[in-house]
């Protein structure tokens, strides 16, 4: 028995003729080859996710917002009220 109340040999040799009449031996290792690169690029990425998240810290620095050339050349705006009247 391979699992109790699970799969046994013979389900996993029915769902292999089921797939053969489905998509066609033609097809069959260009699916498998597909869904190993996609398995790779998954695996990868999580990896890459983890790799992130350790090694970013709270004293690390944020990078610098980037300037367009437009935004240089603006004169800086203050902001301005209507009730414009000096602190004591």
């Amino acid at each position: 028995m391979f699992l109790r109340n699970g799969l046994e040999p013979w389900h996993l040799l029915i769902v292999a003729v089921v797939l053969i009449l489905l998509f066609g031996s033609k097809k069959l290792p260009d699916t498998a080859r597909a869904l190993g690169k996609s398995l790779r690029i998954l695996k990868s990425e999580t990896k890459a996710m983890r790799e992130d998240g350790t090694e970013s810290s709270p004293t690390a620095a944020a990078p610098a917002p980037q300037v367009t050339p437009a935004q240089a050349q603006a004169p800086a705006q203050t902001p301005t009220s209507t009730d414009a009247r000096p602190v004591q």
